[in-house]
């Protein structure tokens, strides 16, 4: 699994870089549009969903546990071909437990659910298209590689839903939707977890 050791030293010293670099951000992203994919069979129904449905998939309120896995930060920018930011769209992420199990009725299989684990939350994006999620690092579920779902409307309009993958995950080779994409396509919807003070993070741009 791709995971890279970032220190707060190694931050400031390409801080010029990335500061150089930040004026190409909007012609580097409209290089290739989000690939949508399937939205599974597991998007959960508002009945199916817990009262909770904050960005924050790892605390439910009124449960006193923590869900199980490694938590990880999911952030990002929802920005237009030409770069420019999506501002005030949901954004909805859903995945299943560090079980493996999702939070929907359509999860028949004989292990139990991780309740304290959300399974499903939303964000806004901010002004500058910013979007932020506190959840757990994707498990396996049978036959897949480990991914997030996630969806992005502008109002009641659904503009697209696509999945989340762990760069260099060896069972993305075994994957059937992730072996559709191209290695571009690949590329944009790849999660590159990194670690920064004892916390994995990881940052995907969605193109719309």
């Amino acid at each position: 699994m791709a995971l890279q050791k970032i220190t707060r030293r190694t931050l400031l010293k390409n801080s010029t870089v990335l500061a150089g670099s930040a004026a190409f951000s909007g012609t580097a992203a409209s290089a290739i549009l989000t690939p949508p994919s399937t939205e599974g069979p597991f998007y959960p129904k508002e009945s199916m969903r817990t009262a909770d449905i904050d960005n924050d998939l790892v605390k439910v309120t009124g449960m006193v546990e923590k869900a199980g896995g490694e938590i990880f930060i999911l952030k990002g920018r929802i920005l237009s071909k030409d770069g420019s930011p999506r501002a005030g769209h949901r954004v909805e992420i859903w995945q299943c437990d560090v079980n493996g199990r999702y939070l929907h009725t359509g999860d028949k299989r004989d292990i139990p659910y991780d309740t304290g684990f959300q399974g499903f939350g939303h964000d806004i994006t901010d002004d500058a298209g910013n979007y932020r999620f506190r959840t757990i690092k994707p498990t396996r579920y049978p036959g897949r590689t480990p991914h997030i779902h996630v969806k992005v409307c502008e109002g009641e309009r659904e503009l697209l839903t696509t999945q989340l993958y762990i760069a260099g995950e060896a069972d993305n080779a075994s994957d059937g939707i992730f072996q559709r994409l191209s290695n571009e396509q690949a590329k944009s919807v790849s999660m590159v977890i990194t670690a920064l003070d004892n916390s994995l993070e990881a940052q995907v741009d969605l193109i719309i």
